[in-house]
């Protein structure tokens, strides 16, 4: 798997969140939505999510190992990262 092309969104807020991203795989799928958010080690990437009937909040997509969500958030922050400059 490669991530072959990465979008970021800046947004304007008082909250955490700092971007919002899109990410294309293999040049044939892309996932959106993603959320670049300040935490308090730095920045992180939470996937794409959706409240549940009972109020909790579930990831729709998701990397299944840390190798891969590594990846995701090195890529995607690294963007984030370029585009400050």
């Amino acid at each position: 798997m490669r991530i072959t092309d990465v979008k970021i969104k800046k947004v304007q807020s008082e909250n955490r969140l700092r971007a919002i991203a899109s990410v294309t795989i293999d040049d044939c799928f892309v996932i959106h939505e993603l959320r670049i958010i300040e935490g308090k080690e730095g920045l992180f990437v939470a996937m794409p999510s959706r409240q549940a009937s009972n109020g909790v909040f579930r990831d729709i997509a998701h990397p299944i190992d840390k190798e891969t969500r590594k990846l995701f958030e090195e890529v995607v922050i690294a963007k984030f990262n370029e585009e400050e400059c």
